[in-house]
């Protein structure tokens, strides 16, 4: 019988994995069991993370906005109130562009709140009982 020769499909596709994991450590970027998995790891904690990261910076802006708004004296202000009266007065402002105000103009965000205090029920602004 005549030789046969391995052709190049499988070399290829496992240099390939190799180049993803070239910058593991050890075993996880020479041998080729522990590369695919390595791999599929990371792709894995990669998928989760990017969800995970929205909701931390989510948690993070609430929270620079609450610390701002029970920094003042002057208006008293529960965040979940501010929110609701955001939401209910048509102002499209999302968590982020109002955590970007409370930090670098403290000011507009208390202007914003102020003019929500003065058009709206007074009922739902402090502590939300009657």
């Amino acid at each position: 019988m005549t030789r046969i020769k391995r052709g190049y499909i499988a070399r290829k596709r496992r240099t390939k994995i190799r180049l993803f994991t070239s910058s593991f450590r050890g075993a996880h970027s020479r041998l080729t069991r522990t590369i695919t998995q390595q791999k599929i790891k990371t792709l894995v904690s990669a998928h989760r993370d990017r969800d995970r990261k929205k909701r931390d910076f989510r948690g993070l802006w609430i929270s620079r906005i609450n610390a701002v708004i029970h920094g003042n004296i002057k208006v008293y202000y529960i965040y979940s109130n501010l929110v609701y009266n955001l939401y209910t007065g048509q102002l499209l402002l999302n968590r982020k562009i109002v955590a970007q105000i409370a930090i670098l103009k403290q000011n507009c965000l208390f202007m914003i709140a102020n003019d929500i205090i003065k058009t709206k029920n007074p009922l739902r602004l402090y502590s939300g009982k009657v």
